[in-house]
């Protein structure tokens, strides 16, 4: 049975904890493959190939993150249409937003092989590790419609108050990549493909699970004959996906800046920025999982009318994410140096210049951790009520953020200026997501109270 779960009763505490677990715990075992992923390149293959996996990050997120836009955007609607009992509407949501996601999949490949050697040329890839770079990123990006699929179908869930089944797909997932990394990289010396090839397999064993959850679910269960796309539904759901999309799209094209600057700088520079991007999915584990969590509350809620419940549950996640970061926070000022440390090899020297510049930058980022949180959890929050325009905004305050941060702070305080682009692009989503989120609440408050006094209401 699957743990489908209705949000618009209980504890919102209670609700939102127990609901962001496993997701959390799912996300340690997805951080822990792709940190096994980095331990293995950079202590296996050394720092050129760690190096050269980390130039291609921000590409590779530009194109995951697109995917994983749509598949979010999708699921809006979905936790909407549950949390109002439309069943007919919930089984025509599921499938149109199936069909699109094959047809956005198919076009993000195209356009992902047809840009990938010239962006890693416009970024100023070093020659020493350009091939290193287009062999990995061809592999990931042949495996598009495997890491949609998984995206998706986990949407689907945990739209449906199911954050369970995700959990024990990621933890399969990881393990799975863990012993083919090994195997590929160690045992078949397939270099940084076998690494990009275990990952994608380990995507796959995921979505197989997922998917046979989903086959349980009655209430989305279609007839035979009956998958044909809505097209009143879709426009719907590309209003709320698009902007997912393109928020992503213009958060990527500034860490593509951020990328081009770096790459201004030698190969241990590189590999220190790499290193600690890795650690980057660990400090936002809980970030994500909390956003997943209101997004789907949020949803729930509102589409069941219940919008002063919507407020307690984003107000209760809001003191969650501080608290959390904090607890994070510490954690990385005291293990930090260490945990850096394992994916950095070579000579004692570079490997211990490598390091200073993986940890500096660690400390800064773990200083202002509770930013990145509360972005998180109002970004999330907004596009649980269907507003999928503010949080693109948000996506061009990031933008202008880090892209002015990593061109004008070197300027003014040297290398230093480099290592606080991430930070001001947090604050400058949270200066546009916050006020958004209580003018739209004022909003809903506000029609409310004008619909409860009209004659008859």
């Amino acid at each position: 049975m699957s743990s489908v779960k209705s949000m618009t009763a209980g504890l919102p505490l209670r609700i939102l904890i127990t609901f962001a677990i496993p997701l959390m715990v799912g996300n340690v075992f997805q951080q822990l493959y792709t940190m096994v992923d980095a331990m293995v390149v950079g202590q296996v293959l050394g720092l050129n190939a760690l190096a050269a996996v980390g130039n291609g990050e921000w590409l590779n997120w530009l194109v995951l993150s697109m995917m994983q836009g749509f598949a979010q955007g999708f699921s809006i609607k979905l936790a909407q249409d549950f949390g109002a009992n439309d069943s007919e509407g919930l089984k025509k949501t599921y499938v149109t937003s199936l069909k699109l996601s094959v047809a956005c999949t198919a076009v993000i490949m195209v356009l992902a092989f047809a840009t990938l050697a010239p962006i890693l040329k416009l970024l100023r890839t070093p020659d020493a590790i350009f091939p290193t770079s287009v062999t990995y990123l061809s592999v990931i990006f042949a495996g598009a419609p495997i890491v949609m699929a998984y995206n998706f179908l986990a949407s689907v869930l945990r739209a449906l108050g199911d954050s369970k089944t995700p959990l024990k797909a990621m933890i399969v997932a990881s393990l799975t990549n863990i012993v083919l990394d090994l195997l590929f990289v160690v045992v078949f010396h397939w270099g940084v493909a076998g690494a990009a090839v275990a990952t994608l397999i380990g995507q796959a064993v995921s979505a197989v699970i997922c998917y046979l959850s989903l086959r349980r679910i009655d209430i989305i269960r279609v007839p035979r004959g009956s998958f044909h796309m809505d097209r009143e539904v879709a426009v719907v759901l590309l209003k709320l996906a698009s902007p997912f999309a393109i928020q992503n799209l213009v958060i990527s094209i500034g860490g593509l800046v951020v990328q081009f600057v770096i790459n201004g700088f030698d190969v241990l520079y590189i590999a220190g920025f790499t290193a600690t991007n890795k650690l980057y999915g660990i400090l936002e584990i809980a970030a994500i999982s909390y956003g997943f969590a209101l997004t789907t509350f949020v949803g729930q809620n509102y589409g069941a009318g219940l919008y002063e419940r919507i407020h307690k549950g984003v107000h209760t996640g809001a003191i969650m994410g501080v608290v959390t970061s904090a607890v994070i926070s510490a954690a990385m000022f005291l293990f930090g140096r260490t945990i850096v440390g394992a994916f950095i090899s070579g000579e004692p020297e570079d490997a211990a210049a490598t390091l200073e510049i993986a940890y500096h930058y660690l400390c800064i980022m773990a200083l202002f951790l509770s930013t990145l949180y509360l972005l998180h959890i109002y970004r999330s929050s907004l596009q649980g009520l269907g507003d999928t325009v503010m949080p693109m905004a948000s996506g061009a305050a990031e933008f202008v953020m880090r892209v002015g941060s990593i061109l004008l702070l070197p300027k003014l305080i040297g290398n230093e200026g480099l290592y606080w682009a991430e930070v001001l692009a947090w604050l400058g989503a949270d200066l546009v997501l916050i006020p958004a989120y209580y003018i739209r609440m004022h909003e809903i408050r506000k029609r409310l109270a004008a619909t409860k006094t009209l004659p008859g209401a």
